[in-house]
């Protein structure tokens, strides 16, 4: 009896290709930082940047689980492995890497080599209509800490409003870093693509952070004839419909982009701030500051493409996360792509089944599914008031201190008048 994590649609798609469902894969890998690993990672954390044992371990653990997950396919005569996923748990202490995925079987053969990909069966169908032939799920990762010294340099600096230059340097660095990575696994494959990527930060013990950037490996012969350099390899975060519609109107991408400004209030700034927040309406300092610093961060993408020597950024995404209390995290991302021939897709359009959403069959209450929950607002609204409220107790101190002061200093002056 076959179990195959596939959606109707995504059969449908593949079964236009020559290919079939097979069964659920999984691959996993346990393992252990170790004593010196531990005391080596805390040294590096106080120092700052990436965290380098703890990348190998992670690097290690993510491809032992992958490999696993691969050789179970091919011993169920699998011809490939479809919507393969990297994940990591803690077990007993311990770290888990867990990767599974879909595998798919060939109908009549296939001159295309045993293949893993990230994504869906559509997705797929999407990319191999448009040219991009899978090859292997390909990744790149950082464990990275800010670091006691870069911290404090950094620290001293949100005491004056703008950017902070030390977080952003070292937060561009690593996503640079974890996608160069990803493209010299890309180039060692073969591959001259890396499509469907996706970028998640991951918390990995106390003080230390993973960014990791997860794609397919492809080759289009419209890139290359052969083998690629990893500066070579183009990377996208589009999917697979996007990559067809582009490719229909002549383009294709050229890489991924990406810019992060880290912007501080200030502590003159944020004192306005908080006095100006006791009476309701805008709050100029920060609706400038969040603009700027967007502005600053596109205009980084912007240049960043310009470089590749693109034509246009497509899919940005502008997202902005607080760090801390007046410290803010701005990161745009999109990517860059230019007109290019011979990379027309084998078919006139795409078939509807290739664009449909699938709907989620389990029915399942507002906890489960990350849709607004009463409860949970109203807890994080209670949090949040309290929070302002305590945030303004310093300044409600400090007026009722200065208004004492004042009152002891009448009062002291009529006593001597009198």
């Amino acid at each position: 009896m076959l179990v195959s994590g596939m959606s109707g649609n995504e059969a449908y798609c593949l079964h236009q290709v020559g290919y079939r469902p097979g069964e659920l894969v999984v691959g996993n890998s346990v393992c252990s930082l170790g004593l010196l690993g531990g005391i080596g990672a805390f040294g590096r954390n106080l120092a700052g940047g990436e965290v380098e044992n703890v990348t190998s371990l992670i690097s290690e653990g993510r491809h032992a689980a992958i490999q696993r997950m691969e050789k179970e396919a091919q011993k169920h005569g699998a011809n490939g492995v479809t919507s393969v996923s990297s994940e990591l748990r803690t077990l007993s202490g311990y770290t888990e890497f867990l990767s599974q995925g879909s595998s798919v079987h060939a109908d009549r053969g296939s001159d295309i080599p045993f293949f893993s990909t990230a994504s869906s069966g559509m997705e797929l169908y999407c990319h191999l209509d448009a040219g991009y032939v899978p090859m292997r799920f390909a990744m790149g990762n950082v464990a990275y800490a800010l670091g006691l010294g870069q911290g404090l340099i950094g620290s001293l600096r949100t005491m004056g409003r703008g950017e902070v230059k030390e977080f952003s340097a070292i937060y561009n660095r690593v996503r640079h870093l974890a996608l160069q990575r990803l493209r010299k696994e890309a180039a060692k494959l073969g591959a001259n693509a890396v499509v469907d990527v996706k970028t998640r930060i991951l918390p990995y013990g106390p003080g230390a952070m993973e960014l990791l950037m997860t794609g397919t490996a492809s080759h289009h012969p419209a890139f290359s004839s052969g083998p690629v350099t990893a500066d070579e390899v183009r990377t996208s975060e589009l999917t697979g419909e996007e990559l067809w519609n582009l490719a229909a109107m002549g383009f294709a991408p050229v890489q991924l982009c990406m810019a992060t400004s880290v912007y501080s209030l200030g502590i003159v700034g944020g004192i306005g701030t908080m006095f100006q927040g006791m009476a309701r309406g805008e709050l100029p300092e920060l609706t400038s500051l969040i603009y700027s610093a967007r502005e600053n961060c596109v205009n980084l993408l912007r240049h960043e493409a310009e470089r590749f020597g693109a034509d246009q950024v497509i899919g940005n995404r502008l997202m902005i996360r607080e760090l801390s209390p007046g410290l803010i995290e701005v990161m745009s991302i999109g990517t860059a792509v230019k007109r290019m021939e011979g990379i027309t897709p084998r078919t006139p359009s795409l078939i509807p089944q290739a664009i449909i959403f699938d709907r989620d069959g389990i029915e399942a209450d507002t906890m489960t599914r990350g849709e607004p929950n009463l409860a949970a607002n109203a807890l994080q609204n209670a949090n949040r008031a309290r929070s302002q409220v305590q945030g303004c107790l310093p300044a409600v101190i400090m007026l009722g201190v200065v208004g004492v002061t004042s009152c002891m200093g009448i009062a002291g002056a009529l006593l001597g008048h009198h």
